[in-house]
């Protein structure tokens, strides 16, 4: 049996594993379909402590779990199918291959919810972006779209107005959805513009690699336009990757794990970390600190069971 099960990477996943690993708990980690988590869909990071000249999303995660490997992670490149929380210990599932183990943090982060469009995946992380957070400084006077009509797309849009020359707010009806202050904020923006009844069709610049325009639709009329525009943030929200977990933990409306004190979710022994739990902050440098707090706090379950 195993001390601690990990699910999932990214730096949720690969912190907790450092720690864990250097206190001697040997983890096993299994680090899903998509091995670094959303990081690696990005090209350069600005914002992570340490990298005054920046670094790039993949090599950021390439270096965390070379850290956790090298102080005894097991990660294997593979995703969990099924676990069983109802009794201990616990079991993890992949395939064919069954895990059992005294503790399990749950890493498995959150997936931005994208427009499904094909040009959009071939210029991810080339002008289309799901965080202003993250990206925006990268748009300095620069003309960019907001798709969405919530708080989180007003809130990406007056972001953006730091560094943008103007930001374009795209959404499908006629009024937000947003709360009335954070509509009044971005509309009494002066860098701010709507286009109404309107959706993506498709992102242009494929061929020279990076966002030059949009072809917007209008819902209503039917009639088509190409704007001119060096970016694309998708605002529609984010998808816990919890289903695997329904039934056995609690989860809140959104379907975010819900913990108590610190990383406990409704399980003794089970913990959360990363995006899974944060549906606030979503950053790589909170998920990395929050995958250190579920280290402990399971370090410190497992030698209570001693």
């Amino acid at each position: 049996m195993r001390n601690v099960i990990i699910i999932g990477s990214g730096p949720a996943g690969y912190t907790a594993a450092i720690y864990l690993a250097r206190a001697g708990n040997a983890p096993l980690l299994f680090e899903g379909l998509q091995p670094g988590g959303q990081l690696t869909t990005t090209t350069d990071v600005e914002n992570f402590p340490g990298f005054p000249d920046g670094v790039g999303g993949p090599d950021l995660m390439e270096k965390m779990r070379q850290q956790a490997v090298r102080f005894g992670t097991e990660c294997v490149p593979a995703a969990v199918t099924a676990v069983d929380f109802s009794h201990r210990p616990f079991r993890v599932t992949a395939g064919d291959r069954v895990e059992e183990a005294g503790a399990v943090i749950i890493a498995t982060g959150a997936t931005a919810k994208r427009l499904g469009l094909e040009s959009e995946r071939k210029l991810y992380g080339k002008g289309v972006s799901a965080c202003a957070t993250c990206d925006g400084f990268f748009f300095r006077n620069k003309d960019v779209a907001v798709v969405g009509g919530g708080d989180t797309a007003m809130e990406e849009a007056v972001f953006l107005t730091r560094f943008a020359k103007s930001v374009t707010i795209i959404h499908r009806r006629d009024e937000l959805r947003a709360s009335k202050f954070m509509q009044e904020k971005a509309k009494s923006n002066p860098k701010v513009r709507f286009l109404w009844n309107s959706v993506i069709e498709e992102v242009l610049g494929i061929e020279v690699g990076r966002v030059t325009g949009i072809r917007v639709k209008d819902i209503k009329a039917g009639t088509e336009q190409t704007v001119a525009m060096d970016g694309v943030f998708a605002a529609i929200g984010h998808e816990p990757n919890t289903e695997l977990f329904r039934g056995q933990l609690d989860l809140d409306h959104q379907g975010y794990l819900i913990v108590r004190q610190h990383t406990f979710t409704s399980v003794d022994g089970v913990f959360a970390c990363g995006d899974v739990q944060d549906p606030r902050y979503r950053q790589a440098i909170s998920a990395a600190g929050s995958g250190c707090m579920a280290a402990l706090d399971a370090q410190r379950h497992l030698a209570e069971q001693m």
